[in-house]
């Protein structure tokens, strides 16, 4: 079922169902048409990006380091945003855009899926600034389940992840840190046919120039690469002494009470 509204997250567990939010990586197909933003919302389109790796007319993504920040468009769009109900997603965001969307928006931020750069330095991850500014403005981010956790060419593992999740639970605080994923529900096929169609994808993104440095590894981690790995790293938070109430808090609680503050 579509999620749309707060109480679709508890209908969903409820009556047994897949709970789905749809969102946009990147905006830049709205082009310069705000009433657009609307047009999506309404379609059930809740979380949007205002760019992807490289620039759009609203930001610059991290492949554009020295993109800029927001655009006046962009700033015009994170009004819009804020009052339509729809979520600021930075995970791909360059620093500047990161900045000055959490500085211009009067709702939290959130961070979907991105790592830690205190952990490992990646354009991909998050440094402990930018994930203290978020906290302060009440977003959460989500840890991605991506190579980015680890240097090439290690693929990494859950102790990787695991790290990443206590790193920001350390700099954000535990209501502010979630799981990102940016993995399919099912497990990443591994076999050589599988492996095959990942490198032939991968050849296309090197060549469009929207792959990031060290995506030489396919996207997935050790350990996690099935399909109960929220429960993989539940039990993780628990054997490393993390209460049951943190615990819940990241596996699911912080994002679904971010967006209950952003929807409504």
């Amino acid at each position: 079922m579509q999620v749309r509204v707060p109480a679709d997250f508890e209908r969903a567990k409820r009556e047994n169902k897949l709970g789905i939010i749809f969102s946009f990586e990147s905006a830049d197909m709205l082009a310069d048409k705000l009433d657009h933003f609307e047009t999506f919302r309404n379609l059930g389109v809740r979380v949007m990006q205002f760019s992807y790796n490289k620039k759009s007319p609203f930001g610059a993504g991290v492949m554009a380091p020295d993109g800029g920040g927001l655009t006046p468009l962009g700033r015009q769009a994170a009004d819009k945003m804020n009052k339509l109900g729809i979520a600021i997603d930075v995970s791909h965001a360059n620093a500047a855009t990161t900045a000055d969307a959490i500085a211009v928006s009067t709702k939290p931020v959130i961070m979907t899926h991105a790592g830690c750069t205190a952990i490992h330095a990646h354009p991909r991850n998050k440094t402990d600034e930018q994930l203290k500014a978020l906290a302060d403005k009440g977003g959460v981010v989500g840890i991605y389940e991506l190579p980015y956790l680890a240097a090439s060419p290690k693929q990494p593992t859950v102790d990787d992840y695991i790290a990443h999740v206590e790193h920001a639970l350390k700099v954000a605080g535990e209501d502010h840190v979630g799981i990102g994923s940016d993995a399919s529900l099912e497990p990443f096929d591994t076999s050589p046919k599988g492996m095959a169609e990942f490198n032939k994808s991968e050849e296309m993104r090197q060549k469009s120039g929207l792959a990031a440095p060290e995506e030489d590894r396919p996207p997935y981690v050790i350990g996690l690469n099935i399909p109960r790995r929220i429960e993989v790293i539940a039990d993780q938070l628990l054997k490393r002494g993390y209460s049951a109430r943190v615990t819940e808090k990241v596996i699911g609680g912080n994002f679904v009470k971010v967006f209950r503050e952003i929807w409504t």
